[in-house]
């Protein structure tokens, strides 16, 4: 025998509660019927934003990088309120290539954008990034790339590299256009289309140079103090930082600034040791990431620090990042003619990774990474170097094999120990 018993409506309910009681004394409750929005404070929900998505690690808002491998590397994504790094290579190839990654996945995802650069006009940043891939052209896409890659040996699968099975594996799949992250194919263009729909904020410092220069008693440089009033109006007004209830924004500022630190923006951190403004670029970044913690934005910058004579600036600008990331390419280098990295492009560093809700930062347990530029993607894989099993390699790659195994970690070059060949 079950009864039944329903709770009176009253003038602002829209459903009803039902306490069902079976012969088990087990009660249970189903409410029938929606309630109106608003009515209940407890139940509130999260705003979902398009292109973001809680970490769950922390809880905190992510977007994509325009990587999903660099995505995973990250801990899921870029977190909303931060600035991620990126230590430029030494010819600023491929560090300029995530760069544009990163707006290409704000256009996708309807992000507003903010561009700053004292090199190249935002404009035309714009109109060189890539285009994106869409889910059923990215397998065919991909096997035209390792087709157009491969070499005869890479058919062969080593028995005594038995020990890379069980390392995790990069992701490598497609992404849907309703999922996070997407792919980007590097020999084509964006459509023009695309670009002038979307909303955008360019900041190109030659042209700011116009305006009269106000000597004001301030330490930072001019380019950095017009930049950081650039940002500032822009996540105001926008209502980015939610102070306007008005203009209160439920999206993603995405805020990118090329070649940082360079002699372009009037610093002389790259030109001499002991340079006269030393703190100029800590201080724009400490504001800078005053302003992130406070607003819906998220921040990548690329710095050449690989000009920065002075270490102690290096190590302060590391410390006020949220994630950095080192860029080392093969090019003009002795390993470029290597042919031991002869399936790769370069070497990418996780430098620091954020410190969220913690008194910490995580540092990342994976050491042996490589990235490659392929015909139209860029991927981001394990460095697997080969064994020495023959005479055939040289004295040099040898020594060079050996010692990249001490750099790299254990995963990395377990076999360079053998002298001729290898004891199964």
């Amino acid at each position: 025998m079950a009864a039944v018993a329903t709770c009176g409506t009253g003038a602002g309910s829209t459903g009803s509660v039902v306490a069902t009681t079976s012969e088990n004394n087990v009660t249970s409750f189903q409410r029938k019927g929606p309630r109106a929005s608003g009515t209940d404070s407890g139940c509130s929900r999260l705003v979902s934003i398009a292109g973001t998505r809680p970490s769950v690690r922390n809880g905190q808002l992510l977007v994509s990088t325009g990587l999903p491998a660099l995505d995973q590397l990250l801990g899921g994504g870029l977190a909303v309120g931060t600035v991620l790094l990126i230590e430029e290579d030494k010819y600023n190839i491929y560090s300029s290539l995530l760069f544009k990654y990163f707006l290409a996945e704000g256009i996708i995802n309807g992000h507003t954008l903010l561009v700053a650069s004292a090199k190249e006009d935002p404009a035309d940043i714009l109109q060189e990034l890539p285009a994106p891939l869409l889910d059923d052209n990215y397998k065919k896409d991909l096997d035209e790339d390792i087709c157009n890659h491969q070499t005869p040996d890479s058919n062969i699968k080593m028995k005594i590299a038995w020990r890379y099975q069980l390392l995790p594996k990069m992701e490598s799949g497609p992404v849907s256009s309703s999922r996070f992250g997407h792919y980007y194919d590097a020999s084509k263009r964006m459509p023009r289309e695309l670009i002038e729909t979307s909303k955008w904020h360019g900041f190109f410092f030659p042209e700011k140079l116009s305006s009269t220069l106000n000597k004001e008693p301030c330490s930072l440089t001019h380019g950095y103090r017009r930049l950081l009033q650039f940002i500032q109006k822009v996540i105001y007004e926008e209502g980015f930082d939610g102070s306007n209830p008005q203009k209160k924004q439920k999206n993603i500022l995405r805020i990118g600034i090329q070649n940082l630190g360079s002699p372009l923006w009037g610093d002389d951190i790259c030109c001499t040791e002991n340079c006269d403004n030393s703190h100029s670029l800590t201080k724009f970044l400490y504001v800078l990431r005053g302003l992130l913690r406070t607003s819906l934005s998220a921040c990548i910058i690329t710095m050449p620090t690989h000009l920065i004579q002075n270490k102690a600036i290096i190590a302060r600008v590391t410390n006020l990042s949220d994630t950095v990331v080192g860029l080392e390419s093969f090019i003009g280098s002795e390993r470029e003619t290597n042919p031991l990295y002869k399936d790769y492009h370069g070497l990418i560093h996780i430098r620091q990774i954020p410190r969220l809700n913690n008194l910490i930062y995580d540092v990342s347990d994976v050491k042996d990474l490589a990235f490659k530029l392929k015909r139209k993607l860029f991927t981001i894989e394990r460095l697997h170097l080969p064994p020495d099993l023959s005479d055939t390699v040289s004295r040099s790659s040898k020594q060079d094999l050996a010692e990249s195994s001490k750099l790299l970690g254990p995963g990395c070059g377990m076999m360079a120990g053998g002298k001729q060949h290898l004891d199964f």
